[in-house]
C-alpha cells in the first residue's frame, strides 16, 4: 500500500507558513510585513558580516566576503529557502562579491516548489531568484542535490535527510554558518551536542556563525564545540540574536589547515593538461576552467569525441536497485548533473531532451528498494517522492506499446532523457580557458625536476615534449593505464549499437517519443538536418580493445529490440535487410567494482622527481566509466575539481570516497 503523503507546509490564515510535523512557524513570531527577509538579513547575513551594517559603515567598510575567490555558507535547516535567496541576492548586489558562492544546507522535509514561490512572493527582489530555484526543485529523494545558478558561480548543495547524518556526509571549510531550524523544544535533535559537533567539524577557523536562538544550553554546547559566543541585538520583538566565531583552543582532529592545493591560491596562470577529449576529459576541463585553470586538452584523434563519446545518442537515466546501492545513488546525482550541463550548453530538442525514460524490467524483477514501500514516516518521503514519477508508468508503457502486468514490469523516470555526447563534448571544450589540440599522440608523462618551475611533462613516442603543466589529468579511457604505466585494473569493454532513419509515415508513430531501456534500449525521433534517426543497442564484449564491427552483434541488437519493443522493432525491421540500419562500435573501460576511478594516483618516481613532486598536485585520473559515461562524467569532473580545491562535494562524502582512484593503488 502506498503511504499517504503528509503536507510539509501549512499556510495559516494570517499568511504565516507553519510546519505540520513540528507545529512551529518558519519565521519568527511577531514579525510582520517583510518578516522572513528582515530576519535573514539582520540575524544571518549581518551576523556573519555578509552585509554592511549601515549604522557603522564608516567603521566596517566592507563585507566579510569582499574580493574572496570563493565563499562557503552552511545552513542547518533550509526550510522555505529564504536565507538562501537573501544570501544569493546579497551576493548579486555586492560589487566586491566573491567569485564563487557555495551554499550547503540540510533539510529533512523539503517543501513543494509552490511553497517556495509563495514564501518569496512578498519580496519583489527575491521573486526572480525563487522562480529559478523552484524550476530546479524536483526529484528530491534522500541524499545530496546540486543546483547551479549564475552560470555555475552560485552553487546550492541541498542535503535531504536528518541533520546529524547529513552533516557527517558534508565536506568543505565553511566561512559562514546559519544555525536555523525549529525551536529546540520542538526539534531538539537540530540543536543537540552531536549535531553542533558535526557543524564545528565543517567550520573554518575564524568563521562566523549566527542564529536567532539564544537558549543557554545551545550557547553552552557551541562553546564546548570551540565557538566563542556572544549575544547581540535581535530583530524586534526578539531582544537578542546569537553570533559566534569558531576559534577552538585546540587543534581539531583530522582538520587540514593547509590549503587544498600545494599552489598559492592566486597563482596565475595555473596550467593543466588533460589527456583525452571524450566526455571524461571534457568534463574535467570544463570544471577546472571554471575555477581559473588554463586548460590544454590533448587527443590523438583529429576530432573531439572520436572514441566511445562519439555515440550517436545516449540515454541519461538513473540506475535503480533493490538495495539502493552506491551506483544507484551516484547515477541519480549524475543524471541531474549531466542534464543540468546539457540545459546550460546544448540546444533543447536537437542536441538533448528531457523526455523521461521508460525502464522495462525482466519478468518478476523488482527494482525499487523494498524500504521505499515502508509505512514509516521517514521512508514514506522516499516512496511518495518517487511514486509521483512511477505513477506515469502505465500511461507511458501503453504509448510504447508494451504490456504492463504482474509479470511485465516497468518504471518511469521523469527526470531523464537523451543527449548527443559529441555535442556535449564540443560545447564543454569551447568554454573560455580551454585549448583543444588534435593529433597529439601522448606516449608517457614525467615530472620535470627543475627547482624553478617543477611541472608535469607530456611526451610523445619520440621523447619530444608535447606540453608542460602544473596539473595532469588522465582521461583517456582504456589507454589511461599505459600512459603512466600504472597498475589500475582497467578492462576493455567493446560495445556496438545500430541506428537508422525513422521509417516515415504511420510507422513513425509506433516508435515512442521517449527512450526505452532495460535489456537493450531505443532512442527514436532524434532530429537530423534532413530527417530523424533511431538508435538501439548496446552489446557488451569484455576484453576486446578493438572498435571493430561484428555482424553477429548487429543481429543481436535486432533481436534485443524485438524483445524490448516488438511494435517498434517491426516498424524498422526491413532496414536490417535493405542496409539502412548501420552499425557503430567503440571501446569503453571498466573497473572490477563497476565504479569509475577519480582523483589522485601515486606513481613511482625516479631520481630527481621526488622533490619536484612536493610542489605540484599529484597525477589525477578520471576513467573507468564503462557504459555509464554519459551519466557520470559531468558529476565526476565536479568531484575531481572539488577535491582539488577543498570545496563542498556535490554528493555525500561516503559516495565520493568510493570513487577515489587511490582505492586501487598498490
Amino acid at each position: 500500500m502506498e503511504p499517504e503523503k503528509q503536507e510539509t507546509v501549512v499556510w495559516r490564515e494570517d499568511g504565516m507558513p507553519a510546519n505540520s510535523r513540528f507545529g512551529d512557524v518558519y519565521r519568527s513570531r511577531g514579525l510582520q510585513g517583510d518578516a522572513g527577509w528582515s530576519q535573514a538579513r539582520h540575524v544571518f547575513l549581518k551576523g556573519c558580516g555578509l552585509v554592511v551594517d549601515e549604522s557603522t559603515r564608516e567603521h566596517t567598510g566592507a563585507t566579510a566576503w569582499a574580493h574572496a575567490p570563493r565563499w562557503q555558507v552552511l545552513e542547518t535547516g533550509f526550510g522555505l529557502g529564504l536565507n538562501f535567496l537573501a544570501t544569493w541576492h546579497a551576493w548579486r548586489e555586492d560589487a566586491a562579491r566573491p567569485q564563487r558562492l557555495f551554499y550547503s544546507a540540510v533539510e529533512a522535509w523539503p517543501p513543494e516548489a509552490f511553497d517556495i514561490l509563495r514564501s518569496a512572493a512578498p519580496f519583489a527582489d527575491l521573486i526572480p531568484l525563487a522562480q529559478q530555484l523552484a524550476a530546479r526543485w524536483q526529484g528530491l529523494l534522500p541524499g545530496f542535490h546540486r543546483m547551479e545558478f549564475e552560470g555555475g558561480r552560485v552553487q546550492l548543495t541541498l542535503a535531504v535527510g536528518q541533520a546529524q547524518p547529513m552533516l557527517g556526509e558534508m565536506t568543505g571549510q565553511f566561512d559562514s554558518i546559519f544555525l536555523d531550524g525549529f525551536r529546540p523544544r520542538l526539534n531538539p535533535q537540530m540543536w543537540d551536542l552531536h549535531t553542533l559537533k558535526a557543524v564545528s567539524r565543517l567550520a573554518r577557523r575564524g568563521g562566523l556563525a549566527a542564529s536567532w536562538c539564544v537558549k543557554g544550553e545551545v550557547r553552552e554546547r557551541l562553546i564546548t564545540c570551540g565557538f566563542v559566543v556572544e549575544r547581540v541585538a535581535g530583530l524586534p520583538p526578539k531582544r537578542h540574536a546569537l553570533r559566534a566565531r569558531f576559534d577552538p583552543s585546540w587543534q581539531p582532529k583530522g582538520r587540514a589547515e593547509a590549503p587544498a592545493l600545494p599552489l598559492p591560491e592566486k597563482t596565475t596562470p595555473r596550467r593543466c593538461v588533460i589527456i583525452g577529449a571524450g566526455l571524461a576529459g571534457a568534463s574535467c576541463a570544463y570544471s577546472l576552467a571554471h575555477r581559473g585553470w588554463q586548460i590544454t586538452v590533448l587527443d590523438r584523434a583529429a576530432e573531439p569525441a572520436a572514441g566511445a563519446s562519439g555515440l550517436p545518442a545516449g540515454i541519461v537515466s538513473p540506475h535503480v536497485s533493490p538495495d539502493d546501492r552506491p551506483l544507484s545513488r551516484l547515477t541519480r546525482a549524475g543524471a541531474q548533473a549531466t542534464l543540468a550541463r546539457a540545459r546550460a550548453l546544448l540546444t533543447d530538442g536537437v542536441e538533448f531532451a528531457v523526455t523521461g525514460v521508460l525502464e522495462r524490467h525482466a519478468p518478476g524483477e523488482r527494482r525499487l528498494p523494498a524500504k521505499w514501500y515502508s509505512e514509516s514516516e521517514t521512508d514514506a518521503m522516499k516512496a511518495t517522492t518517487y511514486s509521483a514519477e512511477a505513477s506515469k508508468t502505465a500511461e507511458k508503457a501503453q504509448q510504447a506499446g508494451v504490456p504492463l502486468n504482474e509479470t511485465d514490469l516497468a518504471l518511469w523516470h521523469e527526470q531523464a532523457g537523451w543527449v548527443r555526447p559529441a555535442a556535449l563534448v564540443r560545447s564543454m571544450l569551447a568554454a573560455p580557458g580551454i585549448e583543444w589540440n588534435a593529433n597529439q599522440n601522448a606516449h608517457r608523462i614525467e615530472l620535470a625536476p627543475s627547482p624553478d618551475a617543477p611541472a608535469w611533462r607530456v611526451l610523445d613516442d619520440s621523447g619530444a615534449v608535447l606540453a608542460e603543466a602544473d596539473l595532469i589529468v588522465l582521461a583517456a579511457g582504456f589507454d589511461t593505464r599505459a600512459l603512466a604505466g600504472i597498475t589500475l585494473p582497467l578492462n576493455a569493454l567493446r560495445g556496438q549499437v545500430a541506428f537508422g532513419p525513422m521509417p516515415g509515415g504511420p510507422h513513425d508513430a509506433v516508435l515512442p517519443l521517449f527512450p526505452v531501456n532495460g535489456h537493450g534500449s531505443l532512442i527514436s525521433h532524434l532530429p537530423l538536418q534532413n530527417g530523424a534517426l533511431w538508435v538501439t543497442g548496446s552489446t557488451f564484449e569484455r576484453g576486446n580493445a578493438r572498435a571493430e564491427l561484428h555482424d553477429a552483434d548487429h543481429a543481436h541488437n535486432r533481436e534485443r529490440l524485438a524483445e524490448l519493443l516488438p511494435l517498434a522493432s517491426a516498424a524498422v525491421d526491413s532496414q536490417w535487410t535493405d542496409g539502412q540500419a548501420k552499425a557503430w562500435a567503440a571501446v569503453r573501460a571498466t573497473l572490477p567494482d563497476r565504479l569509475p576511478a577519480v582523483g589522485s594516483w601515486d606513481i613511482t618516481l625516479v631520481s630527481g622527481e621526488a622533490e619536484a613532486a612536493t610542489h605540484v598536485p599529484p597525477l589525477q585520473l578520471c576513467t573507468g566509466f564503462g557504459a555509464r559515461g554519459l551519466t557520470l562524467t559531468v558529476l565526476c569532473g565536479e568531484i575531481l575539481a572539488s577535491w582539488l580545491h577543498g570545496e563542498p562535494l556535490p554528493v555525500e562524502r561516503s559516495l565520493a570516497d568510493r570513487l577515489r582512484a587511490g582505492r586501487f593503488n598498490a
